[in-house]
This record gives structure tokens, sequence and C-alpha cells, in this order.
């Protein structure tokens, strides 16, 4: 695990785009919270990180997701499904919202995942976002999951 005890949010911003540097195509990022902890924060500064500056970027709150096709520095296409699943009733939900397309078509930004824990991939990054006790900053926590993401965690230490 990684953690960073207080971030500020353009601090926060900054460690969004290294990760979305470092991801790849089916790539799944878990991102835990509270309600206003900074989980939009994040997603909006990694699909704007992705050659994306002026995109609109609303919480998919009501939508459930929404996509954006992005590319890395080295021109490399990623296409981003943003999720939250705040509202879902059950876990299978995620199906009819176009997960199993996300899963093979690009990276998965997901917010409140443990609506859908048992079916995410044992393959993924889990940031947990929390206040910190600087009230304008916020406390990461990265947890790799798999082999995927520990070969990884070098470039997002940066």
């Amino acid at each position: 695990m990684i953690s960073f005890p207080s971030l500020s949010q353009t601090e926060l911003e900054l460690l969004a785009a290294r990760i979305a540097e470092a991801c790849a195509t089916r790539d799944v990022i878990a991102l835990y919270g509270d309600l206003g902890a900074g989980k939009t924060v994040f997603s909006r500064a990694f699909i704007r990180s992705l050659g994306l500056p002026d995109e609109d970027v609303p919480s998919p709150t009501f939508t459930l997701v929404q996509t954006y096709d992005g590319e890395k520095k080295d021109g490399t296409p990623l296409t981003v499904w943003h999720f939250d699943l705040y509202r879902i009733k059950s876990a299978e939900e995620i199906y009819e919202l176009g997960f199993e397309d996300a899963l093979s078509d690009g990276v998965c930004l997901i917010e409140w995942p443990e609506r859908a824990e048992r079916l995410l991939p044992k393959n993924r990054l889990e940031i947990a976002v929390r206040a910190a006790e600087n009230a304008n900053a916020r406390r990461i926590d990265i947890t790799p999951c798999g082999k995927t993401w520990e070969n990884r965690l070098d470039r997002i230490k940066r």
C-alpha cells in the first residue's frame, strides 16, 4: 500500500494524472470514500489528463456511467468508463451499465465499488479517499490488488 497522508486538491489531481499515465486497457480503479471525499475530483483529473483538459466531467450519480475517449501522452488511445454505483440496488445491475464491454474496451473508474465488490476483477487498483487533518486536504491510500498493479506502483510513487 502507498499512503499520502495529506494531499491538496492540486496534488490529488497530479496523482490522478500519474495514475492515468500508468493505466492500460482492461484496468479497473476502485474509488472508495464517503460522499464529498474527492472521488469525482480524482476521476475528473484522471479523465482531463488524457488530452481532454476542457472536458466537462460531471459526477455520473444520475446517469450511472459516462464514457470518454482520451489518449495518453505517448498517443496511446484510452477509453475511460466512469461508473458511479451509489444508486444501484444489486451488484448485477452493473452488467446493465455495460460493465463487460468496459472491462474489455477501456479503463474503469468505479465510485462506490463496494456495491459490486464480488463482481470486480481480482486485478485492480483500490484508492481510498478520506478527509485529512487539514480540512483542505485528503488522505489517499492506494492498494494494488494482483500483480498487474504491483508492477506499476513505482510510476505512481514519483
